[in-house]
């Protein structure tokens, strides 16, 4: 029905319809986030008129030809499904599309929700004006909830609409930015409603393993419109790995210690109390060990964090702790077409187990 009703319409009576279905269940934010996003997509142009014609060595030109690559791998090579998302630009005076709320109870990590239609219960809700994430904070706030607003570069739109790239993705390196394309165009591909994270961990390990093979296919020189990797630029990718996995390492086991204490018996005021304690002793410990672990500065920012438990609680939400889908991957030969072609299948509702239903269509592949 969806598909039917949408592919013969121009983009602005689509998502106009889309509107106005989706406004008699969630309001005015609905139509206000919306309409701001169709100006968005109003103003997008075409990914070749960003190109034009003045050569080879033209920052712009290489951008297009990086993008136009990363989607012919994800779609021809690993089987993502076809669609004409990120054949078109927006120019932003912004380096993020929109501010994001998330939100966890402050004496555990009991995650905040909010419903929308199509997507069901998702726990994070966003704004495209941040003075508008700022009010939701301070009412979340005074529900006694910690609160936490983070800019994303990019969303998807599920397959509803052409979802566009934006100005500042133009200064993204290129492992970053095919992480970033093929997370989203998972979601377009495989979206369980209402099972946000195993949606968003998923997706990021298709997009961290997509990335690294297409990085590999760019250092082997496989790869249309691409240069050769160079020796610097695979040591620079490695010291980022290694410094992305020792920084979730550190974060998970900063979750574990305080949800120990968070399930043991103490009063709710000696919770938050120890709470405070646990984070800065692990931040202090952090920077104090950090020249010793991290081979880069990107992380160096956590020493002046006001850390709680909703940011703490993204890190649960987007990287398993358990490393499932690495693991379930390893055991089936580390095969990502087979691995993608398997999650391609997942219907799974609400009251079932997407984790289980994964293993299933594995075992048949």
């Amino acid at each position: 029905m969806k598909s039917f009703l949408f592919s013969n319409l121009p983009v602005f009576f689509a998502f106009i319809i889309l509107l106005v279905l989706t406004a008699l269940f969630s309001g005015c934010y609905t139509l206000k986030q919306g309409t701001t996003m169709l100006g968005y997509l109003s103003r997008a142009v075409p990914l070749e008129e960003l190109g034009g014609s003045t050569g080879e060595n033209n920052d712009e030109l290489r951008f297009v030809q990086r993008v136009e690559d990363i989607r012919r791998f994800a779609m021809e090579e690993l089987g993502l499904k076809e669609s004409r998302n990120y054949t078109r630009y927006v120019e932003l005076d912004r380096d993020y599309l929109a501010a994001v709320v998330s939100a966890s109870a402050s004496d555990s990590f009991t995650r905040h929700e909010w419903w929308f239609p199509v997507v069901g219960r998702v726990p994070y809700k966003g704004f495209f004006n941040v003075d508008d994430a700022r009010k939701e904070r301070a009412k979340l706030e005074k529900k006694g909830l910690d609160v936490w607003i983070r800019g994303v570069d990019a969303f998807s739109t599920l397959g509803w609409f052409r979802d566009p790239l934006y100005s500042y993705m133009k200064n993204y390196s290129d492992r970053y930015l095919a992480e970033l394309i093929i997370h989203e165009l998972f979601h377009a591909t495989v979206y369980i409603k209402s099972h946000s994270a195993f949606n968003e961990q998923l997706a990021e390990f298709v997009g961290t393993e997509g990335a690294k093979l297409y990085m590999a296919k760019r250092a082997s020189g496989e790869l249309n419109n691409t240069e050769s990797h160079s020796v610097a630029d695979a040591e620079e990718d490695e010291a980022i790995k290694a410094d992305r996995l020792a920084f979730y390492g550190f974060i998970h086991g900063l979750i574990a210690e305080l949800n120990q204490m968070y399930e043991s018996k103490i009063s709710r005021e000696e919770k938050l109390k120890q709470k405070e304690e646990i984070i800065e002793t692990a931040k202090s410990g952090f920077m104090v060990a950090y020249e010793d672990v991290f081979k880069t500065d990107r992380y160096r920012f956590l020493g002046e964090l006001p850390i709680n438990n909703a940011y703490l609680d993204l890190y649960r939400l987007y990287h398993e702790e358990d490393d499932y889908f690495k693991k379930l991957y390893e055991s089936r030969g580390s095969d990502l077409v087979k691995f993608i072609a398997a999650a391609k299948t997942l219907r799974a509702g609400r009251r079932q187990n997407p984790r289980a239903e994964l293993e299933k269509a594995l075992a048949k592949n």
